[in-house]
């Protein structure tokens, strides 16, 4: 049931004024090599309401064309890049798209890498700031013994969670340079149709850059997996809550990691002067963070160039320290390398030992930052500092601490600041500090990422996103959550003061992330890696196992103050998930009460109404079929445009498509009604930084190449006399010439068969690639030339005659016989979600002069 709730129109409508627009970088839209094959008419898809609920149940492409007089019985459709011997061995097909960073220079590369220092590693790198404070307020210090068991634990949970796990596997778990649980949700979707969102299309796995491994011996497993994925709901379901908590976890990281890095660095003026409260260490570390948040909006690149020198220095510092405790100490601490200390410590200290796990989790802190922030360097920069810096100098910090603590046991409580020579104090006070504020600046940008990606996956509200970097895509800032996360950072701070209690906090929000990304890597690595099973499992059992340990015993402690984080982490799962399953829904009921093509057909070419000259676009979400609100502009409008052009935003998942696969067009009625769909594709990667003017040129250049390849592949389907290759089934085989040379082998019908004609439209897929294989004369080449020409010079009049968008506005309400729950989500949660998150034609700068906006209110 759907009722009209109203309708808006713009001032200028049908402006005639032709608008000029630069068309440098817009001539080169031809999509990559694809092979071309016909299909029958019983396996295609044509535009009516049986066919659409079917869409993605075939091997082909959604419809283009609609000529109802002379359409064959069989269709040509795209099938995809052809896959050459080289390629199988390479396993990947030729000319996806590949990384920012794979083409950049030496100097680059090492330039990107200092960066690393000040975007990803500040989390990690400030962790000797409380590690050791941390574990031993829970298991205080018994003798030396001690001290070399949390060290030895301390040493190898480095080991074993940011270098083995993260560095030498998670990373590599990158859907083409991205990173998070969004990128690893959105790899496994490419795999498998695990998306709730039913808007999935087999043209989507013909984008470039949409990699599927060639099949190979070990894909057995890999297709059992696939297709139990695909047909249990419970399993869809499960994972998108997985990714959700995974997400509201990392979100959670962005508040706590600000808290703890700066409260513990503040701290340190408790150690260098004695008249110093916690509560002034409070105030200046709410100081700190405001200045913090608020510099924040300059960009990844200006701040983290700017402040790699400072956390280079840092690194530098601790390393430095430590060896000169180590010399001056106790270097017996080396022992610490043998892993018996560990179950020694256990053994001695048993229960203490175990809530002592929480602290330990400290030092491991920043590991999903490494994965996270991935958008915004390349892997290789990311490996080699942790593994030539970063590792080294954190390994040395905390052996020297533990030598201090061999003969201070009483200095635990700021064990880093005590073990500083005090000829050097307040210089490494201050870089100290300078390293808290970036390290606290790491997860904000991984959270920004985060929002992203699950906003262009349809889970997170639509927001405003700020791009800081003109070459780099992935670099962003988004205003709101910004200050949002100041807000909620700010009351962390001043209601859990102490720094044991936002530890504990801490060590819940980086767990929640790492045991998601874990059960979601290895889902990678039986659907796509495909490797030995046994390798799977052992990752499974150490690191789900070793990541479970610690949090049992977090959440021993989870009463003291650190639930706050819980709470804010179970508030914004619930808002992605409110807004998953009402955009889910919402769209569910567009495609049921969308307009039957019988309906069309009854009302004609000028469906029931006035054709004024212009080009209407029509934005809907739908990819198939006529959306129901099309069908109020038609009974509220006093005349339609010549031309409509319905328009649907789409993203899939990979994470760029490139520009000459944007636009998918086909016709949706017969080729009098002048009306077409254009799906305009974007990866959650993508950058929509085209005014309505450049989108206008773009959609019309790619409608023109369609048509005109649409009009060549009509006329090769009818051009079947030359070199007939008869099969078993009546079939014989022909070659197309592509754009780039290569040859590829069409089976066509008889011309006995072809002799009818068929007023059923043809349903084939296009990007705006053009064909320009040479064709033969023929008595009717002049008229389909002529045909073509009529049609390309209607477009251009539309376009002379004004361009209006038409946007339809769709909310719902829940029955009235619905559930109590279902009322309060959709009628309250979801609408407050919608009317206050930024709407899609935002990104497009479109003036009110040229909008017609008309709403609707679903019943579900």
């Amino acid at each position: 049931m759907a009722e009209e709730v109203g309708v808006s129109f713009g001032s200028g409508g049908s402006s005639s004024s032709r608008r000029e627009i630069n068309g440098a970088g817009f001539s080169s839209m031809d999509s990559l090599e694809s092979r071309w094959v016909f299909q029958d008419e019983d396996d295609s898809e044509i535009d009516d309401e049986e066919d659409d609920d079917n869409y993605d149940d075939g091997p082909h492409l959604p419809g283009v064309d609609s000529d109802d007089e002379d359409a064959p019985d069989q269709r040509l459709i795209r099938t995809g890049p052809r896959i050459d011997s080289f390629d199988v061995e390479a396993l990947e097909v030729p000319g996806v798209q590949r990384s920012d960073y794979e083409d950049i220079g030496i100097g680059r590369k090492i330039i990107l890498a200092f960066q690393t220092l000040g975007v990803v590693f500040g989390d990690v790198g400030t962790s000797p700031l409380y590690t050791f404070s941390v574990m031993f307020s829970k298991a205080p210090i018994n003798g030396n013994e001690d001290v070399i068991g949390a060290l030895s634990l301390v040493l190898y949970t480095l080991i074993l969670i940011p270098l083995v796990k993260y560095v030498l596997v998670v990373l590599w778990a990158n859907d083409d340079g991205e990173g998070g649980t969004f990128a690893l949700y959105s790899l496994i979707c490419r795999h498998a149709k695990v998306s709730l969102l039913p808007n999935q299309l087999t043209s989507d796995a013909r984008i470039s850059s949409f990699r599927l491994k060639v099949p190979s011996a070990e894909l057995e497993r890999s297709l059992k997996i696939k297709e139990r994925l695909e047909t249990s709901l419970t399993l869809k379901k499960l994972l998108l809550i997985l990714v959700l908590a995974g997400t509201s976890m990392v979100i959670a990281d962005g508040v706590v990691t600000p808290a703890m890095s700066v409260m513990s660095a503040v701290g340190g003026l408790k150690v260098g002067v004695d008249a110093i409260e916690q509560d002034e260490v409070v105030m200046i570390s709410v100081a700190f963070l405001v200045i913090l948040f608020s510099v924040q909006k300059f960009g990844t690149s200006k701040v983290g160039l700017a402040v790699g020198p400072a956390l280079f220095i840092w690194f530098c510092s601790l390393a430095g320290i430590g060896i000169y405790n180590l010399v001056k100490y106790d270097t017996s601490v080396l022992r610490a390398f043998n892993p018996v200390h560990i179950y020694l410590y256990f053994k001695r200290n048993s229960v203490k030992a175990w809530y002592s796990l929480g602290g330990c989790l400290l030092c491991a802190t920043g590991s999903e930052a490494m994965f996270a922030d991935l958008c915004y360097f390349p892997v290789q920069s990311i490996q080699l500092t942790f593994v030539f810096l970063v590792l080294p100098c954190l390994l040395l910090g905390y052996l020297g601490q533990a030598a201090y603590l061999m003969n201070n046991p009483n200095g635990a409580e700021q064990v880093f600041f005590s073990s500083i020579p005090s000829g050097v104090f307040w210089p490494i006070f201050l870089i100290a500090n300078i390293a808290a504020l970036i390290a606290s600046r790491t997860m904000t940008t991984a959270t920004f990422s985060c929002i992203k990606q699950s906003t262009a996956l349809g889970c997170f509200p639509r927001l405003k996103i700020i791009h800081t970097s003109r070459k780099f895509m992935g670099q962003i800032y988004i205003p709101v959550i910004n200050w949002f996360l100041l807000v909620v950072c700010l009351i962390v701070v001043c209601s859990i003061s102490s720094i044991n209690e936002i530890g504990n906090a801490y060590g819940i929000a980086e767990l929640g992330v790492m045991m998601m990304t874990t059960v979601l890597v290895t889902i990678v690595m039986l659907l796509i890696w495909q490797i030995n099973i046994v390798i799977v499992l052992s990752f499974v059992i150490i690191f789900l196992g070793l990541e479970l340990a610690f949090f049992s015993s977090i959440l021993w402690s989870v009463t003291d103050g650190s639930w706050i984080i819980l709470v804010f982490a179970v508030i914004m799962f619930l808002i992605m998930y409110v807004w998953n399953y009402g955009s889910k829904l919402k769209y569910e009921t567009e495609v049921k009460q969308k307009l039957s093509m019988d309906l069309m057909r009854e009302l004609g070419c000028n469906l029931g109404t006035i054709r004024a000259p212009g080009i209407g676009l029509v934005y809907n979400e739908l990819v198939k079929g006529v959306p129901a609100i099309f069908g109020h502009f038609l009974t509220t409008l006093p005349a339609i445009h010549s031309m409509i052009i319905f328009v649907c935003i789409k993203y899939v998942p990979v994470p760029v498509v490139p520009q000459s696969e944007r636009f998918l067009f086909r016709r949706v009625c017969p080729k009098s009604y002048h009306i077409f769909r254009c799906i305009a594709r974007y990866g959650y990667k993508d950058v929509r930084k085209e005014n309505h003017q450049t989108f206008e040129q773009l959609l019309i250049e790619s409608l023109e190449k369609f048509i005109r390849r649409e009009a060549q592949e009509r006329q090769l389907e009818s051009d079947g006399d030359e070199d007939r290759d008869y099969e078993e089934d009546n079939s014989l085989s022909r070659v197309l010439i592509a754009p780039n040379g290569s040859v590829y082998s069409l089976a066509v019908p008889l011309l006995a068969e072809l002799g009818g004609s068929s007023n059923d439209p043809i349903t084939e897929a296009s990007t705006s690639e053009e064909v320009t294989a040479g064709l033969p004369a023929d008595p009717l080449v002049s008229d389909a030339e002529h045909g073509l020409e009529r049609e390309l010079s209607f477009i251009r009049k539309a376009k002379e005659s004004g361009v209006v968008y038409l946007l339809g506005h769709g909310d719902i309400r829940a029955r009235k016989d619905s559930w109590f729950i279902k009322k309060l989500v959709i009628n309250y949660f979801y609408a407050f979600l919608r009317k206050n998150c930024r709407r899609g034609i935002a990104n497009l700068s479109v003036p009110h002069s040229h909008l017609m906006q008309v709403g609707m209110t679903y019943m579900v």
